[in-house]
């Protein structure tokens, strides 16, 4: 239970069949872990970079808005991009008023999609805490719904999606590896499996924040750098999310910026795949070391999410 509410594989399947008809089942696929230069284990990838709104926010951010009353003056969110144009979309898909707050950091193909959707955008800020602040200085003003990017109860069900459709696409799966910001989605995935699967966190070195609040005991302020930061960089991990990490995600890898790059160039070389930094770090632990399979292990990456500029590999 969090915030009074059941975070667990009944919840998430409830949750589920009230969004599905408005997310994409994303699909999988699955390749010898040798096509990347890996091992010989099986490697499969749950392509979620192919949501909605390019990211697995969108089935959090339809979450909220199915189960919430929404206000006349609509629903208000702050977002490093991800979040921002996932509210963006289901707003618009759902007929309701939405603005979202980001900061400079975004980046420009995740503020140009959030507009796409004809939100009202309000771009300020260093980093995602600074639109956060301004987002509920707005809600506190106008009454709008806010949409938190990862601590909500209802966000954390939306994303947990992504390991109901994956028990059913790939159920031998034995480790999953997932990236974290806030920790909505691998808190969801986390969740769902209870333990049944092994549950890893991927994060940058340079925005350590699960692996922070799991050596404090608690969600704690952490840098927020790297080339990842429009998605993996919160001030803090979610305080939702903490408990399920402590009990039901194994353990937080780090990977640096150069291998979060390599992880970007393989998926592109060997599956013709474009995804954004933040999406690349759990391969980026793979490739580096930082998480070695056992032979014949079968290991799942969520690909998280493709809203990046346009890349030559």
């Amino acid at each position: 239970m969090v915030a009074g509410v059941a975070i667990d594989r009944a919840a998430i399947a409830a949750t589920y069949a009230r969004i599905a008809p408005y997310v994409r089942r994303t699909p999988v696929v699955t390749i010898a872990a040798a096509d990347v230069g890996l091992g010989a284990f099986a490697l499969t990838f749950k392509l979620e970079h192919l949501q909605h709104a390019g990211s697995f926010k969108t089935r959090g951010a339809f979450a909220n808005l199915l189960g919430q009353t929404v206000p006349p003056a609509g629903v208000v969110a702050a977002s490093g991009g991800n979040h921002g144009a996932a509210v963006a979309y289901a707003a618009r898909a759902l007929g309701m008023p939405a603005r979202i707050f980001v900061p400079t950091v975004s980046s420009p193909s995740k503020i140009a999609r959030i507009r796409s959707y004809g939100a009202e955008l309000v771009v300020g800020g260093d980093r995602y805490a600074d639109a956060l602040e301004a987002s509920e200085a707005w809600q506190r003003q106008s009454g709008a719904l806010a949409i938190h990017a990862y601590d909500q109860p209802g966000t954390l069900l939306g994303q947990g999606s992504v390991g109901l459709e994956l028990s059913e696409q790939a159920p031998d799966l034995e480790t999953l590896l997932v990236a974290v910001g806030g920790g909505g989605l691998v808190g969801g995935i986390a969740a769902f499996y209870s333990g049944t699967v092994r549950v890893l966190g991927v994060e940058p070195a340079a925005a350590p924040t699960l692996s922070m609040a799991l050596d404090a005991g608690r969600p704690v302020d952490a840098p927020a750098g790297g080339i990842a930061a429009d998605s993996l960089a919160p001030r803090q991990v979610g305080q939702l999310m903490f408990p399920i990490a402590q009990r039901h995600i194994e353990r937080v890898l780090l990977v640096e910026d150069a291998a979060i790059e390599q992880a970007q160039q393989a998926l592109w070389e060997a599956l013709r795949l474009v995804v954004e930094p933040g999406a690349a770090a759990p391969l980026a632990a793979l490739l580096s070391g930082r998480y070695a399979p056992a032979p014949n292990e079968r290991v799942g990456v969520v690909l998280s999410g493709a809203n990046t500029t346009a890349v030559s590999f």
